[in-house]
């Protein structure tokens, strides 16, 4: 029987899916900017330290902060996504990844597809 996920765990999403913040989202968001903000000048350690706080109540990982910050503005595809963390060294399967355990915990939304949309 067919299922949604690929090999790797991860879900596949239809081509052409954006995602976007959901309200829970954007709230996490900026806890995350602002565990980030504080723990700048504290240090690496003081660094890790505050987003493992920040993730583990969510039941997501530390750097899908960096997700849903490429999120806050107009809703984004999985290549779109990927594109842009390509520069931080974020490879395209930890982006799938990130984005399927945002969507678990309700902080990121798949947005409709036109094909879904009924008038």
């Amino acid at each position: 029987m067919l299922d949604a996920t690929d090999r790797a765990g991860t879900r596949r999403w239809p081509r052409g899916q954006k995602f976007t913040l959901s309200p829970e989202g954007a709230g996490a968001r900026e806890a995350y900017q602002a565990a980030v903000l504080a723990a700048r000048a504290a240090g690496r350690a003081a660094l890790d330290a505050a987003l493992a706080s920040w993730a583990t109540p969510r039941a997501i990982a530390p750097g899908d902060g960096v997700v849903l910050g490429e999120l806050g503005g107009k809703p984004r595809g999985l290549n779109d996504l990927a594109d842009a963390l390509e520069e931080c060294g974020i490879e395209v399967a930890e982006v799938r990844s990130a984005v399927d355990r945002l969507v678990a915990a309700g902080l990121v939304s798949p947005v409709p597809l036109a094909s879904q949309v009924r008038v």
